[in-house]
């Protein structure tokens, strides 16, 4: 009845109504799927729970948000949800995801990107590769091997103390990029900054070039078991231990 009343004052003042949870759908993917989510208009939110299933809500906003469409082309063991976006330039919409993950079971997060929003992972463990062009990345006690870039947005990253063996590279041209890692971290190293600073409290040296600003630090702790590329254009980069 609430809803009913509330949806028939905004006809008359005018307005759509516009309600949260537009998308909602629960998959039963098995460890080791695949997910892939490609947000054009908003932010990208995922975090581990206790329960059975991916849980992924889009919550559709703006005056224009009825003109996006969700779309779901998931088969078998993999997740595949993209926008589109209206046509007409400088339309108001936003979709924001939200997306739960057992944390009993790791995934392959194929790509996890977004154009102007932010993308938030916690928690979660697997594969994970998490992209922005306008916002920022972050990914909090995250297992696995993580690759994230930025193009305009800040980077953050902490890293939990098991990692696989592979690659891990995070980039921004014009954000920091800070990154914490477990004190124990077995890795080759690589990272650099061409004119913002650099700081590390692991055991490398950090070298500056003879003519510019460029800072660079390289070197193996551990084994090297796993390749770790940081860099930044413009921006400050941070290696710290946890």
């Amino acid at each position: 009845m609430a809803r009913w009343i509330f949806f028939s004052l905004t006809l008359s003042l005018g307005l759509r109504a516009v309600f949260a949870d537009d998308f909602k759908k629960t998959y039963p993917l098995k460890a080791g799927g695949q997910i892939f989510i490609e947000n054009v208009l908003g932010d990208i939110r995922v975090k581990a729970f206790k329960g059975d299933g991916i849980e992924i809500v889009g919550s559709q906003k703006g005056k224009d948000g009825e003109k996006v469409d969700i779309v779901d082309t998931s088969y078998g063991n993999r997740i595949e949800i993209r926008l589109r976006p209206p046509l007409a330039p400088g339309s108001n919409a936003r979709v924001d995801f939200e997306v739960r993950v057992p944390d009993t079971a790791e995934f392959n997060f194929n790509r996890l990107s977004s154009f102007s929003g932010n993308v938030d992972i916690s928690g979660i463990s697997g594969r994970i590769r998490a992209e922005s062009v306008r916002g920022d990345v972050a990914l909090k006690d995250v297992k696995g091997l993580v690759n994230a870039s930025s193009f305009s947005g800040n980077i953050k990253v902490e890293l939990a103390k098991e990692q696989g063996r592979g690659n891990m590279r995070f980039s921004s041209i014009s954000g920091n990029i800070d990154v914490s890692a477990p004190a124990g971290l077995d890795a080759l190293v690589d990272i650099s900054s061409a004119s913002g600073l650099l700081r590390t409290d692991f055991p490398l040296e950090v070298q500056e070039l003879r003519y510019g600003p460029g800072r660079s630090a390289r070197g193996r702790l551990g084994s090297g078991l796993q390749i770790l590329h940081i860099r930044s254009v413009t921006g400050r980069v941070n290696l710290v231990r946890r």
